[in-house]
């Protein structure tokens, strides 16, 4: 390959992953503001101008688990050349732009994760199943237990005996005890470590001993930011408590959106892993840069229409259902950074959006809706993986790579 080709091949794929992060902000992360809008909360222009800002902090700071994980964990034995990158991108692109311009959210981790098998398979290289096996399984859990997660803390709010006054900022505690153990790339960390948590780091001034391994500076950090973020919440909820819940659930929204750049970016960015940091020799920091600046255009460009489509077609929430389907988002979408899996925020958000709505019965949600959203998942994922070999393969056959 001589040095012009290979150098429109590096521009060809940039562009492509700029591309698809922007399908991903336009697609995969609405959803975490859907339900807020939905309630009324916020309206759909506003929401879609932070989800972009949010998310793109969020894939500066948190995208680079995930990103790995796609670039050279999917397929065994061959590394993803800027070709092969490329034809995985669009592949995966051309799914997400679909669901965009329809209107049905497209699980945009099932569709680069079909992709990037299928291209890694035209390589030559191996199914890495132990990946598959982690992937499939926190994929197949995240429906049962969003939907259930959304449906106890649905049902717990709606409860008399249960005064707003103290339901909410009980989960507004929670949510901050987690959020002050959030792993960011901002914090300064340890040595031989890329990422710290603000729990770990503000501990980390004062000495303190560890119980059965756990940091007690930690815990006592986590403590206080979730009797920080009750005080906050109840404060409000005394003063009004539609406010404040209203409050609670605009900043939950925010805190999923600054999580859902984290997980998604990676999905553009993945592909373009070995390009970038091996043979270009470029920082981590780049590719992340250049895929959070996608994300940021696709959701101020796109999310409104997707936002107006999964959170009026699926169910029609009130406040208290709308907080139960992002909590367990949030908590889900970190454990997901955490573990360095893609996953798919549609999937989450649409199964908190059911299990909220169930709790106040059957009639605000559509089964059909959901048939079809499940089926659509499916064939994403298997035709993705077709998609990818034959867009690859002809590449190849036209280009020589």
């Amino acid at each position: 390959m001589t040095a012009v080709v290979f150098w429109v091949l590096v521009l060809l794929a940039t562009v492509t992953g700029l591309l698809t992060a922007w399908a991903l902000g336009a697609n995969s992360n609405s959803p975490p503001f859907a339900p807020a809008i939905g309630a009324n909360a916020i309206s759909t222009m506003r929401a879609a101008f932070l989800i972009g800002l949010l998310a793109a902090l969020g894939a500066l700071t948190q995208g680079g688990s995930i990103s790995e994980t796609v670039g050279s964990g999917l397929i065994n034995g061959v590394a993803f050349s800027s070709l092969a990158a490329t034809a995985g991108l669009l592949t995966a692109t051309a799914f997400m732009a679909f669901g965009v311009y329809t209107g049905y959210p497209v699980p945009a981790a099932f569709a680069t994760t079909g992709a990037m098998v299928g291209v890694g398979l035209a390589l030559g290289g191996t199914p890495a199943f132990e990946t598959y096996r982690r992937i499939a399984t926190f994929w197949v859990l995240v429906p049962p237990v969003s939907g259930g997660l959304a449906y106890l803390t649905a049902t717990i709010l709606r409860r008399d005996d249960i005064p707003e006054t103290v339901g909410v900022p009980v989960l507004a505690a929670l949510v901050g005890g987690i959020v002050a153990n959030v792993q960011l790339g901002v914090i300064p960390a340890p040595p031989g470590e890329e990422q710290s948590s603000l729990a770990r780091f503000l501990s980390g001034f004062v000495d303190t001993p560890a119980v059965a391994g756990v940091e007690l500076g930690v815990v006592v950090v986590s403590v206080l930011a979730a009797a920080a973020s009750f005080q906050f919440i109840r404060r409000r909820t005394q003063a009004s408590v539609e406010g404040g819940v209203r409050t609670f659930l605009v900043a939950l929204g925010s805190i999923v959106a600054f999580s859902s750049g984290g997980s998604q970016v990676g999905l553009a960015t993945g592909p373009l892993e070995n390009l970038y940091r091996v043979e270009l020799g470029l920082p981590g920091i780049v590719l992340l840069a250049i895929g959070a600046t996608g994300i940021l255009a696709g959701a101020w460009m796109g999310a409104p229409r997707l936002l107006q489509a999964t959170s009026r077609e699926y169910a029609q929430l009130g406040i208290r259902r709308s907080i139960a389907a992002l909590v367990p988002g949030f908590v889900i979408a970190q454990l997901a950074i955490t573990l360095g899996i893609p996953i798919s925020f549609n999937n989450i958000i649409i199964s908190g959006v059911i299990g909220g709505g169930l709790a106040g019965g059957s009639a605000g949600v559509s089964r059909r809706k959901i048939g079809v959203t499940l089926a659509f998942w499916i064939i994403t994922l298997v035709t993705s993986v077709a998609v990818g070999f034959g867009v690859y393969r002809a590449l190849a056959a036209v280009l020589g790579g």
